[in-house]
Parts: structure tokens; C-alpha cells; sequence
């Protein structure tokens, strides 16, 4: 039976990666010891770990990386990693964040890299990141990344960015994210009798990578209501909606439902490195409207119409040009329905088996050491990106 000692964190898609990873590698044997950081848990998520009786939680709140003043946080996670590593003796460690792969590790470390504050930068504000705030940073996350025995990411072009911005990486391997959550329709005609003449979008409105700001700045002109699910505030300080109709955060229940009934879902991202939200309106038969971006056109072909997320004119005209065409909508919802196939969460975790696999029977073989000439210093940050 082999141990995988995984971190997540309570606050970002990481959460819902790594409880569909969880789940799917459930069928190989394996036990769990997750390790959470960034925040408490919700209800909703100690309910989830609840159904997973092969994962064992421990938790914490320090700080991630990319949060403000996170650097005594990231050392103290650091030393509270090691501190579990050395307890439960572990096959292989699994770190979803940027900031430890560098630590004295004593079994095989995996290193997936779901984002990065430079590459945020650089999509987002068109500007590299300020090397006063985020030097150290990017110190530590190649240090990380050239530690790391293996590097994954969720794309290429996730990965393409890691290399850009941190230099190169010894193994660099692709595994897509994979979810099976909402159910799989059994064809596209199936949501047929629930489609209501909705638009859908879901996140962050105060988030710049999401930027659904720019489909509120439209939404009044289009012919479709526009609905918007997800945190609307940040610190206190409330989003403009526009012309979005606010559901505020769903429950999986509640956005299963309304993903069934909504016929567009727009996600008009300038930053997204995978998608999970995408994914899941995609197997609920949604047409995708998405921003057009590498790593976006790369997981999704010919299953999305694309639009430049610095243009909301386009935005709307995509969207009316899909209302005022039923049969290019049909055909664009099949296509998203059959490309979400693609992205299982069994697949997935089949993908990160054999990795685990392939560094644990190295590991009996050739004692793991770290690189020389690397410099493991705790992360400090000043700045804040999600």
C-alpha cells in the first residue's frame, strides 16, 4: 500500500483538485495524508474529507505563498511539513504549492505547479511582477521547482510559463486536471427539457484573472439574463455586478442544478491555467464562451468560441451571435459536452500514478539528495494574488 503525504489549500481551486484526486485515486490502495494550509475549513469541505475514509486530514492555516506578509508562515509550514514527513513516513510527497519542494525531503517529492504570481503578472497586469515585492519569491519557487524530483502542471502552457519565469525543468510532465463532478449528462440532448435562455458565469468578481467585471459591463445589453455564482467581495469591499443576476456561492447541489438549466456558460478568463469551472459546465452541456488565452484554446479546440478578454464588445456580440443561432448553439454544446470526456478525474489520477510509481521504485534504488548549490530560504512576499 503506498503512503502520499499531499498538501492543499482551503482557499483556491487547489481544494477541489485535490479532493477529485483523492477520490479517484481511491481504487489503487492508497492512503492520504492530507495537509491542509492557507485557512480553515468550511463545513462543505470537512464534509467532503468525511467521505474519503482513506485520507487522514491535518490541518493548518499559515499562510500560502503568495499571501501577504507569508514568509515566517511559509518557514513554519515548512518545518511542520517535515515535522509530518518524519512521523508518518510517507512513499511520496505531493505538494500542490510553489513553496516547499526545496525542503530536506526524504522521499520522492512530486511538485505541481496550478499557478505562479509571475506568470499572474505577466496575463494579468501586462507588466512583470515588482522585483521589490517579489524577488525572494522567485528566488525560492526555482529553487523549489529545480528540487523537485518531478515538476507537473495542469497545461503546457502552465508549464511553458514555469520554464519562462523559473528557468529549466529536469522532468517536466502535463497531467490535465480531471472532475467528475457534476455528473456526466448521458448526451447532450438530455438537458434539453431543463435549458432555460441563461447565460452562466461563476467566481470572483473582484478577481482581474477571472474578469467577469467585463461581462457585467454588458450583460444589461444582451438579450439573455446573465447569471454570476461565487464570492462577490474582497476584504469587505463588494464587486460591481452590473447587470448580472447575484447567486452568490452555491453549494455543489445548488451550482449542479443551475449548470443543468443554464444553455451558455461565459468564462472571459485573462489568466487560467486550467479551469475547473469550465470543466464542470462543459459536462453539464453548457455552449463555452471563454477568454481567448494559450492555455484555454489548448484544453478546449474547437469545444469554445473565444473572445479577447480586453474586449467586451466582442464578448456580447459572441454571446448574441450563439442566442440568435439555435442550431450553432446545439452544436457548440455537443462539442463542449464530448471534449469534457477527455478530462476524468480517473484519467487524472492514473496519470499521477504512474509517476508515483516510477519514483518510488527509483527511490529503493538511489537515495534522494537535493541539488547542490541550491539556497532553501523561507518565501517572503508583500503582495497578494490568487
Amino acid at each position: 500500500m503506498m503512503r502520499i503525504l499531499m498538501t492543499t489549500d482551503t482557499v483556491s481551486g487547489v481544494w477541489t483538485y485535490s479532493m477529485e484526486l483523492c477520490e479517484a485515486l481511491r481504487p489503487y490502495g492508497v492512503t492520504i495524508s492530507l495537509a491542509s494550509m492557507g485557512g480553515a475549513l468550511s463545513l462543505e469541505q470537512r464534509q467532503q474529507i468525511g467521505q474519503l475514509p482513506h485520507v487522514t486530514l491535518y490541518e493548518s492555516t499559515y499562510k500560502l505563498c503568495w499571501m501577504v506578509d507569508a514568509g515566517k508562515d511559509v518557514h513554519q509550514a515548512g518545518e511542520w511539513l517535515l515535522s509530518l514527513e518524519r512521523k508518518l513516513r510517507p512513499d511520496i510527497i505531493h505538494l500542490n504549492d510553489l513553496a516547499h519542494g526545496a525542503l530536506d525531503w526524504h522521499s520522492p517529492v512530486v511538485l505541481v505547479g496550478h499557478s505562479c504570481v509571475m506568470s499572474w503578472w505577466e496575463a494579468v497586469r501586462k507588466r512583470p511582477a515588482p522585483a521589490t515585492e517579489w524577488q525572494q519569491y522567485r528566488k525560492s519557487v526555482r529553487a523549489s521547482l529545480r528540487a523537485a524530483d518531478r515538476v507537473v502542471a495542469p497545461s503546457t502552457a502552465m508549464m511553458d510559463a514555469l520554464i519562462r519565469h523559473y528557468g529549466a525543468i529536469a522532468v517536466p510532465s502535463v497531467i490535465f486536471h480531471g472532475r467528475d463532478f457534476p455528473a456526466l449528462l448521458p448526451s447532450p440532448e438530455a438537458k434539453i427539457p431543463f435549458m432555460e435562455p441563461v447565460a452562466l458565469s461563476a467566481g470572483r468578481l473582484w478577481d482581474e484573472a477571472k474578469n467577469i467585471g467585463s461581462l457585467a459591463a454588458v450583460a444589461a445589453d444582451l438579450s439573455w439574463k446573465v447569471q454570476v455564482a461565487g464570492i462577490h467581495s474582497a476584504g469587505g469591499t463588494a464587486a460591481n455586478i452590473g447587470g448580472l443576476h447575484n447567486l452568490g456561492p452555491l453549494d455543489q447541489k445548488a451550482m449542479a442544478d443551475r449548470l443543468l438549466r443554464a444553455s451558455i456558460y461565459v468564462a472571459p478568463a485573462r489568466y487560467e491555467p486550467f479551469g475547473m469551472g469550465i470543466l464542470e459546465a462543459a459536462r453539464a452541456g453548457c455552449a463555452l464562451v471563454l477568454g481567448d488565452i494559450a492555455s484555454l484554446r489548448e484544453i478546449w479546440g474547437d469545444a469554445a468560441e473565444y473572445v479577447d478578454p480586453n474586449d467586451p464588445q466582442a464578448m456580447r456580440d459572441t454571446l448574441e451571435a450563439l442566442i440568435e443561432d439555435p442550431t450553432r448553439l446545439s452544436r457548440m454544446m455537443e462539442r463542449s459536452w464530448r471534449r469534457a470526456q477527455r478530462y476524468s478525474a480517473s484519467r487524472m489520477a492514473a496519470g499521477y500514478m504512474h509517476i508515483y510509481q516510477a519514483l518510488n521504485r527509483a527511490s529503493q534504488h538511489v537515495p534522494r539528495v537535493l541539488p547542490r548549490n541550491i539556497h532553501i530560504s523561507p518565501v517572503l512576499s508583500s503582495g497578494a494574488v490568487s
